[in-house]
């Protein structure tokens, strides 16, 4: 069975980012609880060389909401703005980002996957994909990077998240009846 572009990014998009917004949850709970101040788990970083939890849960939304404008346009630039320093304007972010997977239609997508597709950092950097080819083997790996990194982050400053938690809602079958 062929899946179309559409089937092959968007289900497991919307999955990803309603998990990234239960490991939100997890996380205020655990700040809620006395565990760590919102400023200390938000900065925390799995290694120093590494980008802390804020940005993970920003480049959840920069590699879902900007990756599909930028795929209308046929132009993707990395969001160079400050990351957010507050789970309010995370969970913002990941609400726009829900909301632009659930707008993207097959049809749209469909029709523009062959187009061309670019993404450059200023002057300085520059690769040129299909919409297609951007969107699988660019945006797609990093949204679960950016999603694992966080839920590993928030594991290792020890709140009770596990692999469901991760998952977030899988598509079962349900049963006829």
């Amino acid at each position: 069975m062929a899946l179309s572009l559409h089937q092959a990014i968007i289900p497991n998009w919307l999955q990803v980012l309603g998990a990234v917004d239960g490991l939100l949850d997890k996380a205020e709970s655990f700040v809620a609880d006395g565990k760590a101040t919102e400023k200390e788990l938000l900065e925390t970083r799995l290694a120093d060389d590494m980008l802390p939890l804020a940005y993970q849960f920003k480049s959840c939304w920069t590699h879902s909401h900007l990756a599909l404008l930028g795929a209308r346009e046929g132009r993707f630039s990395p969001d160079m703005t400050p990351y957010p320093e507050d789970f309010a304007s995370l969970r913002d972010m990941i609400a726009t980002a829900r909301k632009t997977c659930e707008s993207a239609s097959e049809d749209e997508l469909e029709s523009i996957a062959g187009n061309d597709m670019v993404f450059s950092i200023g002057d300085r950097f520059r690769l040129d994909f299909t919409v297609q080819d951007f969107l699988l083997s660019f945006s797609n790996p990093n949204i679960y990077f950016h999603s694992a990194t966080a839920y590993d982050i928030l594991r290792m400053k020890g709140v009770e998240i596990g692999k469901r938690d991760y998952l977030g809602a899988m598509r079962i079958k349900q049963s006829a009846g």
